[in-house]
């Protein structure tokens, strides 16, 4: 049975107030849990998650700043997003890198295709970006927006550039 989706991604510790956190990021906290509140559909919900080895990897070369290790305190979603998505028997999706490859095959075969999908999270230009392009692109015909005021960047400018890549790809962006 098709569905609305909304997709927040990685709203973990360490993007918030933890090593990769900033000012940006906790201030859309309150945003993200109204919208996840408010939201009439099913929610998903993406942790970035690496090894003890992340420094080793190409990642980990080109973003020299250990973060989302698992089962550490900065791997756990924020308290206040973790209480909104268990309100909402939220799925979980952990992912090693930016985007989730598998999350348009796990949502197909799971719901089919979504009558809409919303994403949110952190952040707007790296891993926001990447699973609404991926979704975009398993899911073509399905109208999708992202939550601007639900987002934030690693820098405001960052933040409006991934806002408009996602515009360019038919992917309408929220206020």
């Amino acid at each position: 049975m098709a569905e609305k989706v909304l997709l927040v991604v990685d709203m973990q510790n360490d993007f918030i107030d933890g090593s990769l956190g900033s000012q940006d990021a906790k201030r859309i906290v309150q945003n993200v849990v109204a919208k996840i509140n408010a939201w009439d559909g099913v929610v998903v919900a993406t942790l970035d998650t690496h090894a003890e080895n992340y420094l080793d990897t190409l990642e980990g070369k080109k973003l020299p700043v250990s973060h989302c290790i698992k089962n550490t305190n900065g791997w756990k979603l924020n308290p206040q997003v973790e209480k909104a998505l268990n309100a909402k028997n939220a799925k979980l999706v952990e992912k090693g890198t930016f985007g989730c490859v598998s999350l348009g095959k796990m949502l197909r075969e799971s719901l089919g295709t979504p009558v809409e999908i919303q994403v949110c999270g952190l952040c707007t230009d790296i891993c926001v970006v990447s699973n609404a392009l991926l979704l975009r692109a398993e899911f073509p015909d399905t109208p999708m927006a992202v939550c601007a005021d639900c987002c934030a960047g690693v820098t405001p400018e960052k933040h409006q550039a991934a806002l408009n890549v996602m515009a360019s790809c038919q992917i309408d962006v929220l206020q």
